[in-house]
């Protein structure tokens, strides 16, 4: 019996660490530092060819070269299929602009 009631305990640990702790963040794909205009604040990407914000559940999705883009309509993800390098060469320019700014 003893052994029941740790590994309860165990499982509900991990349970609650998983839910709301480090675990949460992995399930639900927050990360610093993605290239894909991801705000921080985890409710946010910005269209790469229009430059509109999308919320995260919003728009339509495109995995490219490891990265999730968002795109706030199809006339924007086909535009992105098309030429997808013009559009992140884009993203590219104007990161580096906000930077030499400073």
């Amino acid at each position: 019996m003893e052994g029941l009631g740790s590994f309860l305990l165990f499982a509900a640990l991990f349970y609650f660490m998983m839910r709301f702790g480090c675990g949460s963040h992995m399930m639900h794909g927050h990360s610093k530092g993605n290239a894909s205009g991801h705000d921080d604040g985890g409710s946010k990407y910005v269209d790469p060819v229009c430059d509109m914000e999308v919320e995260t559940e919003q728009g339509y999705g495109k995995m490219y070269r490891g990265t999730l883009y968002r795109f706030c309509s199809k006339s924007c993800l086909d535009k992105f299929d098309d030429e997808p390098e013009r559009y992140l060469n884009k993203q590219q320019t104007m990161t580096e602009g906000k930077h030499n700014d400073h």
